[in-house]
């Protein structure tokens, strides 16, 4: 595939930015990589690992020339972000983000920009891992997964055709969908998972048996709580920033929580089996990647 981007700025080097450096690099969808960031150290981990060429630690330098910025900074600091870029970024260049919430990711940008520019198109990959930090990003991640892009009503066609066909580059399906569906969707799917991982390891660790419990943790216990690894800092603003939507969904299921548990209390066969056939049924019939 031919070279996209002559420059591509990324701004908070980490899993999922590092991956994407990785594997643009690989695809050779880009001719030079410079990363930004505050921790020197950090930064020349990146270059030692190959993510990076170049770093810099003054956001202005490092996105001056890039014709691509990706923002990979937890979504509580890109407000920060846009506005320290929004003077030296070039006109024509792409603006995107990873943010696993949009809505709070444009409202930050019309703060900073007023008008948004044409190159500012929000991006979401369906990807990651429990780990963190430029050393677990790895450049197979996105094959096979899906990135949900959400253009905004200035973002412009050559913009969005030129960001999907980098994530189509480096093996991802690409989606487009309004900013407010996508915070809506990603809450039951991504963030209350996250959101009940945490709760339960946080409950049973209170527990006056915690060291035990944890002792004779089988494989469920395991697979379920693998994600109350993640960044707490990641998900303290994701839970902040895409608050309406998580709480929504957070009082469907304890309806049915209260519901199950009822239905255990009262020793009710019947409706403890109807439940756990319903959800056997759903996870079977629907396929998750």
């Amino acid at each position: 595939m031919a070279v996209l981007f002559q420059q591509i700025t990324i701004i908070g080097v980490g899993l999922i930015g590092g991956s994407l450096a990785r594997a643009a690099r690989a695809k050779g969808l880009c001719a030079e990589f410079v990363g930004c960031g505050r921790d020197k150290a950090h930064l020349q981990q990146a270059i030692d690992l190959g993510v990076i060429d170049r770093f810099e630690t003054d956001i202005s330098r490092a996105v001056e020339k890039a014709d691509l910025v990706v923002v990979g900074a937890p979504v509580g600091a890109m407000g920060a972000i846009f506005n320290q870029i929004k003077r030296c970024v070039r006109e024509d260049a792409i603006i995107t983000d990873v943010g696993s919430s949009k809505q709070s990711v444009v409202e930050d940008a019309v703060r900073a920009f007023g008008e948004l520019p044409e190159g500012f198109v929000p991006g979401h990959p369906i990807a990651g891992t429990e780990k963190s930090g430029v050393a677990a990003s790895f450049a197979e991640l996105f094959e096979n997964r899906c990135t949900i892009l959400t253009p905004t009503a200035s973002s412009s066609s050559w913009a969005i055709d030129k960001l999907s066909k980098l994530w189509k580059g480096v093996g991802a399906e690409v989606v487009c969908m309004d900013a407010a569906h996508h915070d809506e969707v990603l809450a039951a799917t991504s963030h209350i998972p996250h959101v009940l991982a945490f709760a339960l390891v946080d409950t049973l660790g209170r527990m006056q048996e915690s060291k035990e419990i944890f002792k004779y943790a089988a494989g469920g216990f395991r697979d379920f709580t693998r994600i109350a690894s993640s960044d707490p800092e990641m998900w303290r603003d994701i839970c902040l920033h895409n608050s309406d939507a998580i709480v929504h969904v957070l009082q469907l299921f304890r309806k049915e929580l209260d519901t199950l548990e009822e239905a255990i209390k009262e020793k009710d066969s019947d409706g403890i089996k109807t439940i756990l056939q319903r959800a056997k049924h759903l996870r079977d019939t629907n396929v998750l990647v």
